[in-house]
């Protein structure tokens, strides 16, 4: 059974298109099937991935839009072993297409639906919004991986998240579930990262990954070489996190699978 997830958070700069590049490499590097979707039109998880946006000759906007089929689109970076649906400034079309278009919410279900049984995973990096591309990833995904800092801010747009999460469950898709919260740039000298952690483990308990993600110089590197982290320096504390994150998600999905809470 294939596991859909989209990395979801309106507010940009938390490290969405990193996680989504880097969990894709680390599951891909436990022997795991993994399909990278890029729905975000600046295109940086394929950049991050070593696919030049520029040059695309097809992207996931030609798929949405019914004008190429999927083994067209895809593609496999040199560099990071997992398939990718690529992305550029077209898809910015598309969201308009869709804002009128006949089941403009379930496009992007359709599509993965149509192939979720070649992968173990399928990971969607949504753009940092909450329009109708972003809605098209929660439709389509199982659950919803939400990277956060542990700021003062984070907490607010949290709430306008889970609004839009619990939405799409009542409207579109019953199934759609947190996955879990990962805290990324953790710098637990900061007082108010223990201060925010303290709250996020209240409100949401086993929700919250035990993993962090540390701020790191080299995972910060990784993508203007457009390698995932794991390729550019596997011994770095970036490399490392995205590993043990990768780890605890499979975990977590064995125990749900033997009904152990």
């Amino acid at each position: 059974m294939s596991k859909v997830l989209a990395i979801a958070n309106q507010k940009g700069g938390v490290g969405k298109t990193t996680t989504s590049v880097n969990l894709a490499a680390s599951l891909k590097a436990t022997r795991k099937s993994v399909l990278l979707i890029d729905l975000d039109p600046q295109g940086n998880a394929t950049m991050g991935s070593g696919i030049d946006k520029n040059i695309l000759e097809l992207s996931i906007y030609d798929l949405l839009s019914k004008q190429a089929g999927f083994d067209e689109v895809v593609v496999r970076p040199a560099d990071a072993g997992y398939d990718l649906l690529p992305s550029n400034g077209d898809l910015v079309a598309a969201e308009v297409e869709l804002m009128n278009g006949e089941g403009r919410e379930t496009r992007l279900r359709q599509i993965v639906e149509a192939v979720r049984q070649r992968y173990d995973f399928v990971v969607i990096d949504c753009p940092p919004s909450l329009n109708m591309l972003t809605v098209n990833a929660m439709v389509a995904a199982d659950g919803v991986v939400i990277p956060m800092q542990c700021e003062y801010y984070a907490l607010e747009g949290l709430s306008a998240l889970m609004d839009t999460i619990s939405a799409i469950r009542d409207r579109l898709n019953p199934d759609l579930k947190i996955e879990g919260i990962l805290r990324t740039m953790y710098d637990p000298r900061n007082k108010l990262t223990t201060e925010v952690n303290g709250q996020l483990f209240n409100y949401f308990g086993d929700a919250v990954y035990r993993t962090v993600v540390p701020r790191n110089v080299r995972l910060a590197e990784a993508p203007s070489y457009g390698k995932p982290i794991i390729k550019y320096d596997r011994k770095s504390r970036g490399a490392i996190a995205y590993l043990a994150l990768a780890g605890e998600m499979l975990r977590r999905l064995d125990e749900a699978a033997a009904g152990i809470s």
